[in-house]
């Protein structure tokens, strides 16, 4: 998969919140939001929070892989963020990829999530992908009902698979799978 065009075009998503690719300088909100996450809750299973420099690699590794980082913003300050990364690292699995949102303290509940994962699907059926699958740490109602608003379906449950803050956590994975890309993936294998 590789980048399609206008990768880094700001974009006005169906909430009218703007969206554009991440660059470097974004390291730093995103550590911010992604550690208020580790410190206070069991949505992440990360237990350490994550410097500057940690978060710059990562977003570095997800753009090796040619892959989207998204960001919506207000007034210059980044409200949120989501990326596709790779689901497994065996090869049939190429066109599957794992998805993540994460928003600011109070940015929730504005649409914020739907704009992020709006474009990112577009962005991803441009790529070719044919699944995406995301974990939500249970319970988790207002994740459960961002990711079955955008058309993702539960497809299992993992009881009992983490432990953090005291308590063992259970994960339950949805999924949309691109038919769009369906026939146009067993083409591009055939050849």
């Amino acid at each position: 998969m590789t980048p399609g065009p206008d990768n880094n075009a700001m974009t006005d998503s169906p909430n009218n919140w703007p969206v554009r690719a991440v660059d470097a300088g974004d390291a730093a909100a995103i550590a911010r939001i992604y550690n208020h996450y580790i410190q206070t809750t069991v949505i992440t299973f990360e237990e350490q929070t994550l410097s500057d420099a940690a978060m710059a690699q990562r977003i570095a590794d997800v753009s090796a892989l040619g892959l989207p980082w998204l960001v919506a913003e207000e007034n210059g300050q980044l409200l949120g963020y989501a990326y596709a990364t790779r689901w497994k690292p065996r090869t049939a699995y190429r066109y599957s990829v794992e998805i993540t949102v994460y928003m600011a303290p109070g940015s929730a509940g504005k649409g914020l999530g739907t704009a992020l994962y709006a474009e990112l699907f577009r962005r991803l059926r441009a790529l070719g992908v044919h699944a995406a699958v995301g974990g939500i740490a249970l319970p988790n109602e207002a994740s459960i009902a961002l990711h079955e608003k955008v058309g993702m379906k539960k497809i299992g449950e993992f009881e009992q698979i983490g432990f953090k803050q005291g308590r063992w956590l259970n994960v339950g994975y949805w999924q949309i799978v691109f038919d769009d890309n369906a026939e146009q993936t067993a083409a591009a294998e055939q050849r």
